[in-house]
This record gives C-alpha cells, structure tokens and sequence, in this order.
C-alpha cells in the first residue's frame, strides 16, 4: 500500500486489529495484545503493519491472501464478518457483497460495503458491488436526509471495501471518527436495514351467488 496514511486510517487500523485480537487470541493473552498495540507511536504501528505484511503493495496483495487461504491463517476482520466470526450490523446483501453499519463512523449511516470474495485492486470490483452501494446510497438519502452521500472504494487491510458515506456538512473520507454505540447502531440499523417481505396468502374468492341459480344437493326423505 503505497501511501501517506492520515491518523485517522491508523486508528482505524488499530481498531480492526483490536477486533482480530478480541475475537482469535487466548484469553489470557487479549489484554496484553491490545495494551501493546494501544501503546504504540505513530512509527512504531506502521512498522508493525509493514512487518506484519499489512502494508504491502497491491501486487502482492492477491499472493499473500491465496497464501494466508491455503495455510487457513486468512483472518482479516473482513473475512471474519464475511464468515460469522465478528458480529455486524448487516443491512443488506446480494451474491457478491454484504452492507453493514461502520462502527466507528465518520458520519451518522456511514455504511461499508464488504465484497464476499476479497478483493485487492480497485478496477475489479463487480459493478454488483457498486449496484448495492447505490442501492443503500438510496436509503440513506430517503431515511437520514444527507446533503450527498459518497461512494468510494478503499484499500484497507490488504482488501478494498466500498465506503457509503453520508455528508451532512463537509464530511470526507479523512474526517474524525466516532464510536457508536449499540443503541445507535441498533436505531439505525432498524432505520436502514432491507425489510423481508411478506408474503400474503390470498384467501380463494367465491363468484358472486345468484339465488335464481344456486342448486342445492337433493333432501332425502
């Protein structure tokens, strides 16, 4: 990944590493993991990052992922909500890609996009990918009433992920984040979340009974 990354990228860095650790370390090594990794400076998070090979450019990217596949050890938080193994707020979905709730949003229905299979440049993400964006894009604007809502493709942890972002003011990509919490993301969800349908069982309809015609089964005596 060849770029400047902005604080604001390497907190969220440092969040979804966190979230990795929560979920796959011992327990009895959790606390001590995430201490180490808060602690850390600027320079030394991003040599963590390089020497952990989170870094590295998009050419090798698709490499280490068939890699990390083969030898099981393929746990990016991506792959972990794909998988069942963090939970999400889901909203949506359709056969290449899931939308759900960013947990430290930039701004209030900021929505990411993950695609089903990783993928590691951003010329080949499906326009499926991008229809589902649109489509939560749409939501957005119908339910939250934003000035525009962004849609961006982004290299985070080796993967790209579509961001949905809504603008209230002059909100980017590189703005503060937040914390949300639950009740927040549990409104919101209610809010933005596709509703199933019901199917509704049509009762048969009985034709109109004209006296003059109706018959009648013969009484026996």
């Amino acid at each position: 990944m060849n770029m400047e990354l902005t604080e604001e990228q390497l907190d969220d860095f440092k969040q979804q590493i966190i979230k990795q650790i929560e979920s796959s370390f011992p327990e009895e090594k959790k606390e001590s993991a995430i201490e180490r990794i808060n602690s850390m400076n600027r320079e030394e998070f991003i040599e963590f990052l390089k020497k952990n090979k989170l870094l590295a450019s998009e050419e090798s990217d698709q490499e280490q992922y068939e890699e990390s596949t083969e030898t099981g050890q393929n746990e990016t938080p991506f792959r972990m909500i794909i998988e069942g193994k963090i939970p999400s707020y889901k909203l949506d979905e359709n056969k290449n890609s899931i939308a759900v709730l960013e947990i430290k949003p930039i701004s209030k229905g900021h929505i990411i996009i993950i695609p089903k299979k990783a993928i590691f440049e951003s010329g080949k993400v499906p326009q499926s990918i991008f229809s589902l964006a649109k489509r939560i894009s749409k939501k957005i604007k119908a339910e939250l009433k934003p000035k525009e809502v962004l849609i961006s493709a982004s290299p985070v942890l080796g993967e790209i992920i579509i961001n949905v972002l809504p603008v209230y003011s002059n909100e980017s990509l590189t703005s503060q984040r937040k914390q949300s919490s639950k009740e927040e993301l549990e409104e919101l969800k209610t809010i933005l979340e596709k509703k199933q349908k019901t199917k509704t069982i049509k009762k048969p309809k009985i034709k109109k009974l004209e006296q003059s015609k109706m018959w009648l089964p013969r009484r026996i005596p």
